[in-house]
Protein backbone atom coordinates (compact mmCIF):
# COMPACT_ATOMS: atom_id res chain seq x y z
CA UNK A 1 0.00 0.00 0.00
CA UNK A 2 1.33 3.38 -1.02
CA UNK A 3 0.66 6.19 1.47
CA UNK A 4 0.84 9.83 0.42
CA UNK A 5 0.61 12.60 3.01
CA UNK A 6 -0.14 16.08 1.71
CA UNK A 7 -0.30 19.37 3.60
CA UNK A 8 -4.04 20.02 3.45
CA UNK A 9 -7.35 19.22 1.77
CA UNK A 10 -6.61 21.30 -1.32
CA UNK A 11 -3.36 19.44 -1.95
CA UNK A 12 -5.09 16.09 -1.43
CA UNK A 13 -7.87 16.78 -3.92
CA UNK A 14 -5.49 18.38 -6.43
CA UNK A 15 -3.21 15.33 -6.34
CA UNK A 16 -6.17 12.96 -6.65
CA UNK A 17 -7.62 14.73 -9.69
CA UNK A 18 -4.21 15.02 -11.36
CA UNK A 19 -3.58 11.31 -10.79
CA UNK A 20 -6.98 10.27 -12.16
CA UNK A 21 -6.36 12.37 -15.27
CA UNK A 22 -2.91 10.82 -15.63
CA UNK A 23 -4.27 7.27 -15.40
CA UNK A 24 -7.05 7.98 -17.92
CA UNK A 25 -4.77 9.71 -20.40
CA UNK A 26 -2.11 7.04 -20.09
CA UNK A 27 -4.69 4.35 -20.96
CA UNK A 28 -5.66 6.11 -24.23
CA UNK A 29 -9.28 4.87 -23.88
CA UNK A 30 -11.39 4.18 -26.95
CA UNK A 31 -15.09 3.35 -27.45
CA UNK A 32 -14.16 -0.32 -27.67
CA UNK A 33 -11.75 -0.21 -24.77
CA UNK A 34 -12.90 2.46 -22.31
CA UNK A 35 -11.26 3.37 -19.03
CA UNK A 36 -13.49 2.12 -16.18
CA UNK A 37 -13.64 4.42 -13.18
CA UNK A 38 -15.35 3.92 -9.81
CA UNK A 39 -16.35 7.15 -8.07
CA UNK A 40 -17.77 8.21 -4.68
CA UNK A 41 -20.13 10.85 -3.40
CA UNK A 42 -19.66 12.84 -0.18
CA UNK A 43 -17.83 15.95 0.99
CA UNK A 44 -14.25 14.76 0.51
CA UNK A 45 -14.35 14.31 -3.31
CA UNK A 46 -15.96 17.67 -4.09
CA UNK A 47 -12.62 19.43 -4.53
CA UNK A 48 -11.39 16.56 -6.68
CA UNK A 49 -14.41 16.84 -8.97
CA UNK A 50 -13.92 20.60 -9.30
CA UNK A 51 -10.35 20.02 -10.46
CA UNK A 52 -11.41 17.26 -12.89
CA UNK A 53 -13.92 19.66 -14.44
CA UNK A 54 -11.20 22.28 -14.80
CA UNK A 55 -8.90 19.78 -16.51
CA UNK A 56 -11.72 18.78 -18.86
CA UNK A 57 -12.52 22.36 -19.79
CA UNK A 58 -8.82 23.05 -20.36
CA UNK A 59 -8.70 20.23 -22.90
CA UNK A 60 -6.35 18.15 -20.74
CA UNK A 61 -8.83 15.37 -19.98
CA UNK A 62 -11.77 13.78 -21.77
CA UNK A 63 -14.48 11.58 -20.28
CA UNK A 64 -15.85 10.58 -23.70
CA UNK A 65 -14.46 7.06 -23.38
CA UNK A 66 -14.66 6.72 -19.60
CA UNK A 67 -17.21 4.40 -18.01
CA UNK A 68 -18.21 5.48 -14.52
CA UNK A 69 -19.60 3.27 -11.75
CA UNK A 70 -20.86 5.15 -8.69
CA UNK A 71 -20.50 3.60 -5.24
CA UNK A 72 -23.92 3.75 -3.64
CA UNK A 73 -27.45 5.08 -3.42
CA UNK A 74 -30.00 5.66 -0.67
CA UNK A 75 -32.87 3.20 -0.79
CA UNK A 76 -36.22 4.87 -1.42
CA UNK A 77 -34.89 8.08 -2.94
CA UNK A 78 -35.95 9.12 -6.40
CA UNK A 79 -32.97 9.81 -8.64
CA UNK A 80 -34.11 13.43 -8.91
CA UNK A 81 -34.02 13.94 -5.14
CA UNK A 82 -31.24 16.42 -4.26
CA UNK A 83 -29.72 13.94 -1.78
CA UNK A 84 -29.45 11.11 -4.30
CA UNK A 85 -26.21 9.90 -5.84
CA UNK A 86 -27.71 10.66 -9.25
CA UNK A 87 -28.20 14.33 -8.31
CA UNK A 88 -24.83 14.58 -6.57
CA UNK A 89 -22.84 13.17 -9.49
CA UNK A 90 -24.77 15.29 -11.98
CA UNK A 91 -24.19 18.45 -9.94
CA UNK A 92 -20.49 18.03 -9.20
CA UNK A 93 -19.21 16.24 -12.30
CA UNK A 94 -21.43 14.79 -15.01
CA UNK A 95 -23.22 17.91 -16.25
CA UNK A 96 -19.90 19.72 -16.59
CA UNK A 97 -17.88 17.21 -18.64
CA UNK A 98 -18.13 15.24 -21.88
CA UNK A 99 -19.55 12.03 -20.45
CA UNK A 100 -22.01 9.82 -22.31
CA UNK A 101 -25.18 8.73 -20.50
CA UNK A 102 -24.69 5.14 -21.69
CA UNK A 103 -21.38 5.07 -19.82
CA UNK A 104 -22.83 6.02 -16.41
CA UNK A 105 -23.88 3.34 -13.93
CA UNK A 106 -25.64 4.41 -10.73
CA UNK A 107 -27.68 2.09 -8.52
CA UNK A 108 -31.45 2.63 -8.47
CA UNK A 109 -32.70 3.30 -4.95
CA UNK A 110 -36.33 2.92 -6.07
CA UNK A 111 -35.93 -0.55 -7.56
CA UNK A 112 -38.51 -3.21 -6.72
CA UNK A 113 -35.86 -5.91 -6.63
CA UNK A 114 -32.77 -4.99 -4.62
CA UNK A 115 -30.97 -8.29 -5.16
CA UNK A 116 -31.39 -8.14 -8.93
CA UNK A 117 -30.29 -4.50 -9.01
CA UNK A 118 -27.11 -5.34 -7.11
CA UNK A 119 -26.40 -8.46 -9.17
CA UNK A 120 -26.85 -6.51 -12.40
CA UNK A 121 -24.46 -3.83 -11.15
CA UNK A 122 -21.76 -6.42 -10.45
CA UNK A 123 -22.47 -8.04 -13.83
CA UNK A 124 -22.07 -4.71 -15.61
CA UNK A 125 -18.68 -4.23 -13.95
CA UNK A 126 -17.54 -7.65 -15.14
CA UNK A 127 -18.86 -7.04 -18.65
CA UNK A 128 -16.77 -3.87 -18.84
CA UNK A 129 -13.67 -5.84 -17.93
CA UNK A 130 -13.52 -4.77 -14.30
CA UNK A 131 -12.82 -1.37 -12.77
CA UNK A 132 -9.46 0.13 -13.67
CA UNK A 133 -9.39 2.66 -10.84
CA UNK A 134 -11.77 2.85 -7.89
CA UNK A 135 -11.68 6.13 -5.98
CA UNK A 136 -13.28 6.39 -2.56
CA UNK A 137 -13.50 8.56 0.54
CA UNK A 138 -12.80 7.29 4.04
CA UNK A 139 -15.38 7.65 6.79
CA UNK A 140 -14.50 8.66 10.33
CA UNK A 141 -15.22 5.09 11.44
CA UNK A 142 -13.17 3.68 8.58
CA UNK A 143 -16.05 2.84 6.29
CA UNK A 144 -15.52 2.92 2.53
CA UNK A 145 -18.60 3.34 0.36
CA UNK A 146 -21.28 2.36 2.92
CA UNK A 147 -19.40 -0.65 4.26
CA UNK A 148 -19.90 0.14 7.92
CA UNK A 149 -17.75 -1.32 10.73
CA UNK A 150 -17.85 -5.13 10.87
CA UNK A 151 -18.95 -5.46 7.25
CA UNK A 152 -17.46 -8.41 5.43
CA UNK A 153 -14.19 -7.54 3.71
CA UNK A 154 -15.16 -9.85 0.85
CA UNK A 155 -18.64 -8.34 0.36
CA UNK A 156 -20.01 -7.21 -2.99
CA UNK A 157 -22.85 -4.89 -4.02
CA UNK A 158 -25.80 -5.35 -1.67
CA UNK A 159 -28.27 -3.75 0.74
CA UNK A 160 -26.63 -2.28 3.85
CA UNK A 161 -28.08 -0.79 7.02
CA UNK A 162 -26.54 2.50 8.13
CA UNK A 163 -25.24 3.09 11.63
CA UNK A 164 -26.75 5.88 13.72
CA UNK A 165 -23.43 7.74 13.53
CA UNK A 166 -23.45 7.68 9.73
CA UNK A 167 -27.07 8.80 9.69
CA UNK A 168 -26.19 11.73 11.94
CA UNK A 169 -23.49 12.77 9.49
CA UNK A 170 -25.83 12.43 6.51
CA UNK A 171 -28.62 14.34 8.27
CA UNK A 172 -27.15 17.60 6.97
CA UNK A 173 -28.41 16.52 3.55
CA UNK A 174 -31.93 16.08 4.95
CA UNK A 175 -32.59 19.43 6.66
CA UNK A 176 -30.53 18.27 9.68
CA UNK A 177 -33.34 15.84 10.51
CA UNK A 178 -32.03 12.33 11.15
CA UNK A 179 -35.58 11.00 10.88
CA UNK A 180 -35.54 11.86 7.18
CA UNK A 181 -32.33 9.92 6.49
CA UNK A 182 -32.96 6.50 4.88
CA UNK A 183 -31.90 3.64 7.14
CA UNK A 184 -30.69 1.50 4.26
CA UNK A 185 -28.65 1.93 1.12
CA UNK A 186 -27.47 0.01 -1.92
CA UNK A 187 -23.69 -0.04 -1.88
CA UNK A 188 -20.73 -1.68 -3.53
CA UNK A 189 -18.99 -4.03 -1.13
CA UNK A 190 -15.46 -3.84 0.18
CA UNK A 191 -14.74 -6.80 -2.07
CA UNK A 192 -16.11 -4.92 -5.08
CA UNK A 193 -13.71 -2.07 -4.38
CA UNK A 194 -10.76 -4.37 -3.76
CA UNK A 195 -11.46 -6.26 -7.00
CA UNK A 196 -10.50 -3.11 -8.93
CA UNK A 197 -7.12 -3.08 -10.63
CA UNK A 198 -6.19 0.00 -8.61
CA UNK A 199 -7.74 1.70 -5.58
CA UNK A 200 -7.28 5.30 -4.42
CA UNK A 201 -8.73 6.26 -1.03
CA UNK A 202 -8.93 9.86 0.22
CA UNK A 203 -8.96 11.08 3.83
CA UNK A 204 -8.85 14.70 4.96
CA UNK A 205 -9.31 16.40 8.32
CA UNK A 206 -8.66 15.40 11.91
CA UNK A 207 -11.99 13.53 12.10
CA UNK A 208 -10.34 10.90 9.85
CA UNK A 209 -7.23 10.56 12.05
CA UNK A 210 -8.34 7.45 13.92
CA UNK A 211 -9.37 5.71 10.71
CA UNK A 212 -6.08 6.67 9.08
CA UNK A 213 -4.11 5.21 11.96
CA UNK A 214 -6.12 1.99 11.73
CA UNK A 215 -5.69 1.86 7.96
CA UNK A 216 -1.92 2.31 8.04
CA UNK A 217 -0.62 1.09 11.38
CA UNK A 218 -3.33 -1.36 12.42
CA UNK A 219 -4.00 -4.88 11.24
CA UNK A 220 -6.49 -5.94 8.58
CA UNK A 221 -9.86 -6.47 10.26
CA UNK A 222 -13.55 -5.91 9.60
CA UNK A 223 -13.83 -3.32 12.37
CA UNK A 224 -12.10 -0.97 9.94
CA UNK A 225 -13.17 -1.65 6.35
CA UNK A 226 -10.48 0.73 5.14
CA UNK A 227 -7.80 -1.63 6.45
CA UNK A 228 -8.53 -3.96 3.51
CA UNK A 229 -6.45 -1.62 1.37
CA UNK A 230 -3.34 -3.10 2.98
CA UNK A 231 -3.96 -6.28 0.99
CA UNK A 232 -4.36 -4.58 -2.40
CA UNK A 233 -1.48 -4.87 -4.86
CA UNK A 234 -2.05 -1.36 -6.17
CA UNK A 235 -3.63 0.56 -3.32
CA UNK A 236 -3.01 4.25 -2.59
CA UNK A 237 -4.00 5.95 0.66
CA UNK A 238 -3.97 9.72 0.16
CA UNK A 239 -4.43 11.95 3.20
CA UNK A 240 -3.59 15.36 4.62
CA UNK A 241 -1.50 16.09 7.69
CA UNK A 242 -4.59 16.46 9.88
CA UNK A 243 -5.78 12.97 8.98
CA UNK A 244 -2.26 11.67 9.60
CA UNK A 245 -1.97 13.37 13.00
CA UNK A 246 -2.36 10.17 15.06
CA UNK A 247 0.29 8.22 13.18
CA UNK A 248 3.59 7.58 14.93
CA UNK A 249 6.13 10.24 13.99
CA UNK A 250 8.48 7.52 12.80
CA UNK A 251 5.76 6.30 10.44
CA UNK A 252 5.16 9.79 9.03
CA UNK A 253 8.88 10.41 8.56
CA UNK A 254 9.30 7.12 6.72
CA UNK A 255 6.27 7.60 4.48
CA UNK A 256 7.25 11.14 3.49
CA UNK A 257 10.82 10.05 2.82
CA UNK A 258 9.93 7.31 0.36
CA UNK A 259 7.53 9.64 -1.46
CA UNK A 260 10.11 12.41 -1.71
CA UNK A 261 11.03 11.73 -5.33
CA UNK A 262 7.90 9.85 -6.40
CA UNK A 263 5.02 11.17 -8.51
Amino acid sequence: MRVIIKKDYDEVTDWAATYIAYRINRAHPTPNKPFVLGLPMGDTPKGMYKKLVELNHAGKLSFANVVIFCMNEFIGLDKKAPQSCHSYMHEYLLKHVDTKSANIYILDGRTKNYEKECDNFELAIRQKGGIDLFVGGVGADGHIAFNEPFSSLSSHTRVKTLTTETMKIKAKLFDDDIKKVPHTVLTVGTGTIMDAKEVLLLAAGDSKAEATKAAIEGGVNHRWAVSALQMHRHGIYLCDEAAASKLEQETVTYLKDIERNAY
